[in-house]
């Protein structure tokens, strides 16, 4: 397994990501929570920018008109045909036998500053 340098953790706010190229791989690092998650920045349906699409919550409902936000920021959606993966496991929200590839992500110190944290993606 190869690590790719993504860069400092300060650099992906929690909340946010960073979309980087990998070994001719697109793949989105997302900050949850300020624990990192990677995936393939491709929907496996059409071949889409997953990544660019719109990172959101998990809706849930127990009946007609109630409806429950869980996961805020755990979901990203395809931006052609609303397809929805977990960012954290990279399976698609109602099959999850449809997926895409998920990386493991380190966060390591380097240099004396504590505050300095360096983001590996290892694919």
């Amino acid at each position: 397994m190869t690590g790719f340098l993504v860069g400092k953790a300060s650099e992906i706010p929690e909340g946010g990501k960073k979309i980087i190229e990998a070994n001719g791989r697109s793949i989105g690092i997302y900050n949850i929570g300020g624990e990192f998650f990677a995936i393939r920045n491709t929907c496996p349906h059409q071949g889409a920018a997953l990544c660019s699409g719109i990172t959101t919550e998990f809706i849930n409902s127990t009946g007609p008109g109630n409806f429950v936000h869980e996961r805020e920021g755990e979901i990203v959606r395809c931006p052609w045909h609303q397809w929805e993966f977990e960012i954290k496991t990279g399976c698609m929200v109602v099959d999850p036998k449809k997926r895409t590839k998920s990386y493991e992500v380190t966060v390591e110190r380097f240099d004396v500053s504590v505050e300095d944290k360096e983001v590996y993606v290892h694919i």
